[in-house]
């Protein structure tokens, strides 16, 4: 179940990498809650596309990746050139490396439940 649930993951990175958003849904649930608050699958679509109208070299890389069923545990990585602001910091085309720690809750084979924290002094320290 370990190494399903891994590999599950990873097709949602790919999917979300290849910007696949009618794909979404086949990893991520209906009624989909990111950090505590139900945002559904619809907002959650809406989150990633307007990332990546953001940051378009958006890509989303994985360093560490603990699948504990029904929970993964990751660290991703981004080196990226996020166009105007990047969580209020005041970016302007610079190319910023980053990282995020992610948890997520599998219900039936789909992300239930997300809780994310970027590195934001990281990109602090780069401006």
């Amino acid at each position: 179940m370990t190494t399903d649930l891994a590999h599950l993951y990873r097709g949602y990175i790919a999917c979300l990498n290849r910007q696949a958003w009618p794909d979404l849904g086949r990893f991520v649930a209906d009624d989909v809650h990111y950090n505590d608050e139900r945002i559904g699958l619809s907002g959650y679509r809406a989150m990633l596309e307007q990332d990546f109208e953001r940051i378009p070299d958006l890509s989303f890389t994985i360093h560490l990746l603990v699948a504990d069923p029904p929970f993964v545990a990751s660290r991703l990585a981004f080196d990226c050139t996020p166009k105007g602001e990047l969580f209020g910091l005041a970016v302007d085309g610079r190319r910023v490396s980053f990282s995020e720690n992610v948890f997520y809750e599998f219900e039936d084979g789909k992300i239930a439940r997300v809780w994310s924290v970027i590195d934001k002094a990281a990109i602090e320290a780069q401006l």
